[in-house]
């Protein structure tokens, strides 16, 4: 099929208009065209990459440091040692621009003006964390006037989740959340969670307790042929401390009273019995300490004490054929100071002390007086401490005293007036609270009036240990020598020594298991008698709560003497409940 005129007239139009442009520029060209070779520049991403350097027009001149920006980094050699690269010198920076500050916006996303205009980054909250407002914007009502912030205190933000998850909630008054609510003041820690909590009055911390107890003594008079009754102990006790910043005033006062419901045989093998028939015995320990603080380092100190009691059951000091104990009172005062010299301590004080006994009453009837059992004792102690280091503080201590009767000769016809003391060495020491306490060895001695009577003496030990063996157990220790009177004929006096262990284990904080063991040596210089006594003793506390605690005791007491028919035995055993306060 042959072409039409027209289409070969159209093809001819486009052959020339391609053909015409290309012959115009043959012609205005002045040099010979070359062909461009191949060359690396070519495919170099650089910037004029496809050009010499020599030739590009933008070329840097000498002196102008080329900027960082004008070349890409450079990628590690792979095959390249990293101990020679960190050797290798770093680049040096003369001649180079420096840049300082941020580019601008950085870090506005958060906080401050954006002018990037960039969505701003929204606080995390907690799950139940209040929303922060929206600040006020242009036409929006006035806030009202809140207080200071210095009442409300700074701002509560709610705790994460772990801070307060297994814990009971509490009142927000309480948890100390409430807005424009003071700060709360931190407690003290409790050692006791089922301690007394006490009262105020004043500036005075008060706190008193009453047991009541009632069990079985299988001899209550230490008989050498056990006797039992039923008994009953009723034993209070009152607390009261100041809270002053100067000065202190403290009172201790603990009482009891043993009661027996049986009455004793008044003759045993047609003899007077050796104890009484009504074995009831009461028993009183109290005392005052006030402490004057004149300046910082001297302290004036006093005490006020007293001791109602009667003698020890199973005692030779006790008549034959008694209605009832005989009742005696120990009281008197101490009045002295406490000067410190930098690490060096002296504490001195005179004492007074006055005992006096009731009267005996017999089982027929009649009285016996005790009148040549009562003396007066006028003494004066000193301490000298030096505070070697925390927690370790050596003294030296020494007493002297004067007893003088009321009687010039006893019931025997023995004068017993005399004159004594003792000096003693120790030390006083706290090592991580874990072993507190003191411990101190002396002699000690007593010289009587009358010639037949000889000298009471012999060494001495006294002391008080804590041991806190683990937060659950306690260990204690306690040692102590004293010198008492006698109304045995010929014997000048007795030389007391005790020494008692008690451990205390809370099973838990409610529930407290405690052991004791005692032991006693009780010495009759002039007579050859020597008294041993053992006591062993637990006891049982269930603690209800604050208030109230459930209290079982079981003890036995041993006393084993090296005259015949003088040693006895006898076992307690108590329930009772403790109220305090």
């Amino acid at each position: 099929m042959g072409s039409s005129p027209g289409s070969s007239r159209s093809k001819r139009a486009q052959l020339l208009r391609a053909v015409l442009p290309c012959l115009a520029l043959t012609a205005l060209g002045s040099g010979s065209a070359a062909a461009q070779s191949l060359t690396p520049d070519l495919f170099n991403p650089n910037r004029g990459g496809f050009a010499s350097p020599d030739t590009l027009p933008t070329r840097r001149t000498a002196g102008v440091p080329q900027a960082p920006s004008d070349a890409l980094p450079a990628l590690p050699d792979p095959n390249a040692d990293p101990l020679k690269a960190r050797q290798r010198p770093a680049a040096s920076r003369v001649g180079q621009v420096p840049t300082y500050g941020l580019p601008a916006a950085t870090g506005a996303s958060s906080s401050g003006y954006d002018s990037l205009n960039r969505k701003r980054q929204q606080p995390k909250l907690y799950p139940g964390q209040p929303k922060p407002k929206r600040p006020a914007g242009p036409g929006s009502p006035a806030p009202s006037v809140a207080p200071p912030a210095s009442t409300l205190g700074p701002p509560r933000i709610a705790p994460p989740p772990s801070a307060s998850a297994n814990r009971a909630p509490v009142p927000a008054a309480m948890a100390g959340t409430v807005p424009g609510q003071p700060l709360r003041r931190r407690l003290r820690a409790d050692d006791d969670a089922f301690g007394a909590i006490g009262d105020y009055a004043g500036s005075f911390l008060i706190k008193g307790g009453l047991e009541l107890s009632a069990g079985y003594d299988t001899n209550p008079t230490r008989l050498n042929r056990p006797v039992g009754s039923p008994a009953y102990v009723i034993a209070p006790d009152l607390l009261v401390v100041s809270d002053w910043e100067r000065h202190a005033l403290v009172a201790d006062l603990r009482g009891s009273f043993s009661g027996y419901t049986n009455d004793m045989p008044a003759s045993i093998n047609g003899f007077a019995s050796p104890s009484p028939v009504e074995a009831n015995r009461p028993d009183f320990t109290g005392h005052v300490d006030g402490r004057l603080d004149v300046t910082r380092d001297f302290k004036l100190l006093s005490q006020l004490r007293l001791r109602l009691a009667t003698d020890n059951p199973g005692s030779p000091n006790v008549q034959a054929g008694l209605q009832r104990y005989p009742v005696y009172a120990a009281y008197g005062t101490t009045i002295g100071f406490d000067q410190t010299f930098n690490r060096f301590q002296v504490a001195a004080g005179a004492t007074i002390d006055r005992t006096a006994y009731t009267d005996s009453k017999l089982t027929d009837g009649t009285t016996f007086p005790n009148t040549d059992r009562d003396f007066n004792q006028y003494g004066g102690v000193g301490r000298f401490s030096y505070d070697l280091k925390p927690g370790l503080k050596p003294f030296v201590e020494i007493q002297g005293d004067t007893r003088v009767h009321d009687q010039a000769a006893d019931r025997n016809g023995y004068f017993r007036d005399s004159n004594g003391g003792y000096a003693k060495v120790g030390s006083s020491f706290e090592f991580s609270r874990i072993l507190t306490g003191e411990i101190s060895i002396g002699y000690s001695a007593r010289n009587y009036t009358d010639p037949r009577l000889s000298q009471l003496a012999g060494f001495l030990t006294t002391g008080s240990l804590i041991w806190s063996a683990s937060g659950l157990t306690t260990v204690k220790f306690f040692t102590d020598t004293q010198i008492a009177e006698t109304t045995i004929p010929g014997s000048s006096g007795v030389l007391v020594r005790t020494y008692a262990a008690e451990v205390d284990h809370d099973f838990r904080r409610w529930l407290t298991a405690v052991g004791k063991f005692t032991y006693g040596t009780l010495d009759y210089q002039g007579q050859n008698r020597n008294d041993k006594t053992y006591s062993f003793e637990s006891n049982l506390i269930y603690k209800l709560n604050r208030n109230i605690w459930v209290k079982g005791t079981l003890r036995h007491d041993i006393l084993d003497s090296n005259v015949a028919g003088s040693s006895s035995q006898g076992t307690v055993m108590l329930v009772g409940v403790r109220l305090q306060n």
